[in-house]
């Protein structure tokens, strides 16, 4: 049960992280997640005021650390109930598939094909295809989710040396 909550945690932290991106728009590095016709409009977007590029960054910032800690919760929670090394590796592949099934399907499906939510935040990019086309980035996001039980093979190693 403590996985699951920890993974829908990473997933709200993620969001967080997205929606301070999008709102305070801190860097325009961003832009390369995103199709490349939104990207070239939305590099015509301003900040809505000064100084918030510096809320945003210190918003994921915050969101990034907050990941961290639930990665390190997992571990010591579980060295704490003296999980084995099995244990340990399917607690983080829950945790990193899970976050990596929210990020494809509640991000790149729902958030950005089916709803308005960038545009409203980035209005310059109504109208872009790229909205409708789901799947833009399936090299990357199977890059990561080759990589994911390497990840969690290394935190469950990690874990058991405690």
């Amino acid at each position: 049960m403590v996985t699951f909550i920890l993974t829908l945690f990473m997933c709200a932290l993620l969001f967080l992280m997205i929606l301070s991106a999008t709102y305070f728009y801190p860097w325009e590095g961003l832009l390369k997640f995103f199709p490349e016709d939104i990207e070239e409009k939305a590099r015509l977007h301003k900040p809505p005021f000064a100084s918030a590029p510096v809320f945003g960054w210190i918003s994921m910032l915050l969101c990034s650390a907050g990941m961290m800690g639930v990665i390190v919760y997992a571990g010591f929670e579980g060295i704490q109930n003296r999980f084995t090394f099995g244990q340990f590796f399917t607690r983080f592949l829950i945790i990193f598939y899970g976050l990596k099934a929210f990020d494809i399907i509640g991000l790149d499906y729902f958030l950005i094909t089916k709803t308005q939510f960038f545009q409203h935040f980035i209005p310059e990019t109504k109208g872009c295809e790229g909205y409708h086309r789901f799947g833009y980035n399936r090299k990357e996001q199977m890059k990561r989710i080759i990589m994911m039980p390497f990840g969690a093979f290394l935190s469950a190693w990690i874990c058991t040396w405690f």
